[in-house]
């Protein structure tokens, strides 16, 4: 039960911090005339914490435990 809290705050943490990360006044500070890769540092900033995110959140839902309901079709269901 613990378990399950603790990767709830989880992604609690990692909504807010991934809302925080694409607020305009941080994605600002990465509008530079950088390249990088020969894409403009914005763009690679975006991406790059998208990534991440995704990463993070598929991480977090392999961790959750298997509902019982879920391992095995019930009654009529198939």
């Amino acid at each position: 039960m613990a378990e399950l809290r603790r990767l709830k705050g989880g992604m609690l943490l990692l909504t807010v911090l991934g809302a925080m990360l694409m607020l305009p006044p941080l994605v600002y500070v990465f509008n530079q005339p950088i390249m990088h890769f020969g894409i403009p540092q914005i763009v690679f900033y975006l991406f790059v914490v998208w990534l991440l995110l995704i990463c993070a959140t598929a991480l977090l839902v392999h961790a959750l435990p298997r509902d019982e309901s879920d391992a095995e079709p019930g009654d009529g269901e198939r």
